[in-house]
């Protein structure tokens, strides 16, 4: 997927095609035009070369994008988070200067991905914390995915909770849930609902077997 589009200015003058960024106006790249190629076909080309060559090397920020405070841990979280989660990668790292208020050379940004989503970690000092007011769903497709999560974030000194809520070792709030529990509990037969809404807030981590046990469960008489 292209994360960018190019306006294609047509100023050959035989000599060049230059390419103007339609959100910045700036130009990013400028294409010599060969006198034994017709127009049309080095248009062709330049559509696979030049924006394959985009989509590698220029990185667009998103509108939106998740900003995490940390005291002085933002890169260690960042090793932590990409080395979990397989699709994954670490980007651009800012430092502070020495006109700053942090200290000259430590890490004051970091840009990463998971999962496709973008995120900032922040070395901001020690005057905000995460709390549960904001949470992560990791949604799994088996119990197998639950475990690897559930595991890999409570290293190194995080915290279980309740309902396949834990808290990592920065504070960070996640939610590791089984897809599957959000479709049974959409059950159009209230008491297979009910019976497996019981079971979950019994649970600790989410134990999808359990669910099912519970869903499955022949109703009790009267």
């Amino acid at each position: 997927m292209v994360p960018h589009m190019f306006n294609l200015e047509c100023t050959f003058n035989n000599i060049c095609i230059t390419w103007r960024s339609q959100r910045t106006s700036n130009i990013v790249a400028i294409t010599p035009v060969p006198s034994n190629k017709s127009i049309s076909s080095l248009l062709q080309s330049m559509l696979v070369s030049q924006l394959t060559f985009f989509t590698k090397n220029l990185t667009i920020m998103e509108k939106i994008s998740t900003f995490l405070w940390f005291d002085n841990q933002a890169e260690e979280a960042v090793n932590f988070y990409t080395s979990l989660f397989k699709d994954s990668k670490k980007g651009q790292m800012s430092r502070y200067s020495e006109a700053s208020s942090g200290p000259a050379g430590s890490v004051m940004t970091a840009t990463f991905e998971l999962e496709g989503r973008k995120f900032v970690a922040l070395n901001g000092g020690p005057h905000f914390k995460f709390t549960e007011a904001i949470s992560f769903v990791i949604n799994c497709d088996n119990q197998q995915e639950v475990d690897y999560y559930w595991d890999g974030l409570l290293n190194g000194g995080g915290t279980p909770s309740q309902c396949g809520w834990l808290k990592d070792k920065y504070g960070l709030s996640w939610q590791v849930i089984p897809t599957i529990l959000s479709k049974l509990l959409a059950d159009k037969d209230r008491e297979r609902a009910k019976r497996l809404m019981q079971a979950m807030l019994k649970m600790v981590k989410i134990d999808i077997k359990a669910l099912e046990d519970a869903y499955n469960a022949e109703p009790i008489e009267q």
